[in-house]
């Protein structure tokens, strides 16, 4: 059979047919199982928004669900802006000079590896789209910022956590993100966090310390004769409720951070050391609770299991399900001792976001170290416990410091501190004009 040049042309290879089609499938659904972890991390949002308001008095609950509703927005725009290009583009191990604004930097995602030409290299790994990493980056982003909200609730000024939240996203969580997402130097020493117990929870919980220690406590917290006062939240319903959603979010946050599908095999091992991890972080914090305060108080399971869903996030893909039962134990005691820890140094911290994110945080960091095995994913190399504390030190210091200046400039710009009536009155009327719940407090005065 003879064929003219331009027929010629026209014939189709059924294998390279097949090859495109079978690529294409395989950037589909990875991109789909992107962009749907995504979501469940953007639902976390929800989660934050009702274990906050929960923890929190009745009179502040519009103020801290307009918290949570405005981090979101602001983390948009500034990693958008700013955050994204400054985390993830080329340039040197300590911070990026390319692609720094508006993602607009030259990439031709999804190609990978030696075929990926562009700025972004340091996400050259995985075969999604660059909007997708985009998304999914941002709303690891945000959750840096939603974790300072809870530390500073029922005190700060509205504008001036906004003004805070908005330089975190841009400049302060991708500055140390670069150095070790974004290829830096920390990532060239070997340095391992997976899905962010590091950099996400304990930047976010430096940064929520900081604030915390600037601010001061709430009026009544602590009392002149050294006794501390319970400011008790006004409705645990929201708060259980709220922990459940972050739970569920934690199976987009820990088995997304794969950033495609595969085999399934490496999502599903993730999936279930977090959720091992997370149920043993409720038992051991119910027991310790419950020997040390005498009651299984709701408040500490519920943050129990928040520390045991942090502690897991960093070693989750390189740890057995029987480490991370261990990781969650250790999680769900230290919150615990965390907790009261804070109080003796009349540090108020009204939802444990610093015990839950910071503390919880630096031990599943180093929990990498002590529970890594050799049945890591290909190219993953356990670190030494040297490594992985000089990663946590570096970070932790760089946030705490450039945080507490921050906060200190804020407070002398135009102060972060409502005045005492408007604590005392409530945020809600003081900096939004309005209450969560009118009709309950009319019948209360009735």
């Amino acid at each position: 059979m003879f064929l003219f040049a331009d027929e010629a042309a026209t014939v189709v290879n059924p294998a390279e047919e097949t090859a495109k089609a079978i690529q294409t499938l395989t950037v589909g659904l990875d991109t789909l199982w992107v962009l749907v972890a995504g979501m469940l991390v953007f639902f976390m949002n929800a989660g934050f928004a009702l274990v906050e308001s929960g923890f929190a008095q009745s009179k502040n609950t519009v103020n801290i669900l307009a918290k949570n509703f405005i981090v979101f927005a602001a983390a948009t725009f500034s990693y958008w802006a700013i955050g994204w290009g400054l985390m993830f583009g080329d340039g040197t191990p300590f911070y990026a000079t390319d692609g720094l604004f508006f993602l607009g930097g030259l990439d031709n995602s999804p190609a990978i590896g030696d075929e990926y030409k562009g700025v972004y290299s340091s996400m050259n790994w995985t075969g999604v789209p660059l909007l997708a990493k985009f998304f999914f980056q941002l709303v690891f982003a945000a959750t840096a910022a939603t974790i300072v909200s809870g530390a500073v609730a029922e005190r700060i000024k509205f504008h001036s956590f906004l003004i805070f939240s908005f330089i975190l996203v841009a400049v302060m969580y991708p500055f140390t993100g670069h150095w070790v997402w974004g290829g830096g130097w920390l990532a060239g020493l070997g340095f391992h966090d997976f899905a962010g117990s590091t950099v996400v929870h304990s930047v976010g919980g430096w940064a929520a310390l900081a604030g915390a220690i600037v601010l001061g406590a709430r009026k009544g917290k602590f009392l002149p004769d050294g006794r501390i006062k319970p400011i008790l939240g006004h409705n645990m319903t929201s708060a259980a409720l709220g922990t459940l959603i972050l739970w569920l979010g934690w199976f987009g946050f820990n088995p997304g951070s794969t950033m495609g599908v595969g085999d399934g095999s490496t999502m599903s091992h993730v999936i279930v050391t977090t959720n091992i991890s997370a149920a043993l972080g409720a038992l051991a914090s119910t027991v310790t609770a419950w020997i040390i305060l005498k009651k299984p108080d709701l408040g500490m399971i519920l943050n129990g299991t928040l520390a045991g869903l942090v502690g897991i996030t960093a070693p989750c893909a390189i740890v057995s399900p029987t480490s991370a039962a261990i990781i969650g134990a250790v999680s769900g005691v230290l919150v615990v001792l965390s907790v009261l820890f804070f109080d003796k140094m009349k540090i108020d911290d009204p939802v444990g976001a610093t015990s839950v994110h910071l503390v919880c945080g630096i031990w599943g960091t180093l929990a990498v170290a002590i529970f890594g095995y050799e049945g890591a994913p290909a190219g993953v190399e356990v670190p030494s416990i040297v490594t992985q504390l000089y990663g946590i030190l570096a970070i932790g210091g760089f946030t705490f410091v450039v945080s507490l200046i921050l906060w200190f400039v804020l407070k002398l710009a135009g102060g972060i501190r409502v005045s005492e009536e408007e604590e005392l009155s409530g945020l809600d009327l003081g900096e939004h004009g309005a209450e969560a719940y009118p009709d309950f407090n009319i019948r209360v005065r009735g």
